[in-house]
């Protein structure tokens, strides 16, 4: 069984920064690839970022240059540093791990951006 806790979400300001972490525990297997998603409310989930194991990285054309992901696999932690936040960022952000053939997400953290 694998478990991915969340941690980071909160309040900044519009123009601010928050840094996202999700560490995985249990049986997972070494390639694999962690990401961010995140779903506003009234609108369907979408891809902010994910890494692979040896850090090929995909960003949202919204996240490019402002959001930043990265992986520590020794921990199975990911982190979404997230700079220049806007209120359209503000949105519940999921971690999901991909390990063929399952996927498993975590709880999913609330990001709120004030104007």
């Amino acid at each position: 069984q694998v478990q991915l806790v969340e941690s980071g979400g909160g309040l900044a300001q519009a123009g601010g920064s928050l840094r996202l972490s999700c560490q995985a525990s249990g049986s997972i297997f070494s390639a694999n690839v962690m990401g961010w998603y995140r779903q506003a409310p009234g609108k369907e989930r979408e891809l902010v970022a994910t890494i692979t194991t040896f850090g090929g990285t995909i960003y949202a054309t919204s996240a490019r240059g402002r959001f930043t992901i990265s992986r520590d696999n020794a921990k199975n932690t990911v982190y979404l540093q997230m700079n220049s936040l806007k209120p359209e960022d503000a949105a519940v952000y999921s971690c999901q791990l991909e390990t063929a053939p399952n996927d498993y997400w975590g709880q999913g953290t609330q990001v709120t951006v004030s104007s």
